[in-house]
């Protein structure tokens, strides 16, 4: 006799608050994952970087380089090196384990929004309000961009790279998608000004978010829009969104102290995570597992789906 398959469990969502770091550093501009999710690097207004583990709520290393408060940063998939933008202007290429600056690459023409590595980390891409991407060689002595990518007519807020596609998202409310390799690119027009833009885990979709209040999911080839998420508040600040590591959700900052985590088929509110009063400035969603990042004023929140034992629990058990 066959038994009935048991049903799939819903996902879980990350609605336990696990930890709150003080990070120290001004206002938390951007709170990102590291490659593998076990770190978390945090880009302060007081012109610091600092990179903690996200088990312990630890601090490991602080960088400090930048002239002005860093806007953003990534980690390289091995850990090695870590790429910050800033309202100096700069980008800098960190040594992770001495805390060195490799490089500080300077070019735009003001405040430097985003940047993220491509995943052999042999290329920085750096989105500006001078409306350009600039893209940068890791490895080479040569101090200019390989390549400037100049179309937006206002500045790039948000920028996303996977394999050998680029995503931009701009003031100027379009977002463009580069073909890398194939040197096409494809605009999408949203009415307006844009504040992030993701793909989806599995490629086949586009994630943006905009100051009229709006996160909408479009097909990446036809442009064709899937989805609309609303209920949250973004009309002044430049806000993260972003897909659950396994594409079911689409959360959002919001100005009223909340992150909105939204079904993304149904289109319906799941989740409205309390995070505090003040603006959530900032999130990043765990590569793989059900884990949040959030951060407020000087503050990081890290979010799971269980509540995690305390030591006596875990003894007593």
């Amino acid at each position: 006799m066959a038994f009935p398959h048991p049903r799939p469990q819903a996902p879980q969502l990350p609605q336990h608050l696990l930890r709150t770091i003080d990070c120290q550093q001004g206002a938390v501009r951007a709170v990102r994952f590291n490659a593998d999710g076990n770190y978390l690097l945090s880009c302060g207004s007081d012109k610091s970087l600092k990179l903690w583990s996200v088990s312990r709520g630890t601090l490991l290393k602080t960088y400090s380089g930048h002239g002005y408060e860093v806007l953003d940063a990534d980690g390289s998939y091995d850990n090695s090196l870590i790429c910050s933008c800033s309202s100096d202007k700069t980008v800098i290429l960190w040594d992770v384990a001495t805390g060195q600056v490799t490089r500080k690459l300077r070019g735009h023409a003001g405040k430097v929004n985003c940047v993220q590595f491509n995943e052999e980390a042999t290329v920085i891409l750096s989105g500006s309000i001078d409306g350009t991407v600039r893209c940068w060689d890791t490895r080479s002595r040569k101090f200019e961009p390989i390549q400037i990518l100049d179309e937006a007519r206002d500045g790039v807020s948000s920028l996303k790279v996977a394999q050998h596609e680029l995503l931009t998202g701009s003031v100027d409310g379009r977002v463009r998608r580069y073909d890398l390799r194939m040197g096409q690119m494809h605009v999408d027009f949203i009415s307006s000004p844009i504040t992030c833009v993701c793909f989806s885990q599995d490629g086949q979709c586009t994630l943006t978010s905009s100051l009229d209040s709006t996160v909408r999911l479009l097909d990446k080839s036809t442009g064709e829009m899937l989805g609309e998420y609303t209920g949250h508040k973004m009309k002044g600040y430049k806000l993260d969104c972003c897909l659950s590591s396994k594409d079911t959700h689409v959360l959002s900052c919001s100005e009223d102290g909340h992150v909105y985590c939204w079904d993304l088929v149904e289109g319906s509110l799941s989740l409205k995570l309390p995070v505090g009063k003040a603006v959530v400035q900032s999130l990043s969603f765990h590569p793989t597992e059900t884990c949040l990042l959030t951060a407020m004023e000087g503050r990081v929140q890290v979010w799971g789906a269980e509540p995690e034992e305390t030591e006596g629990e875990a003894m007593a058990t």
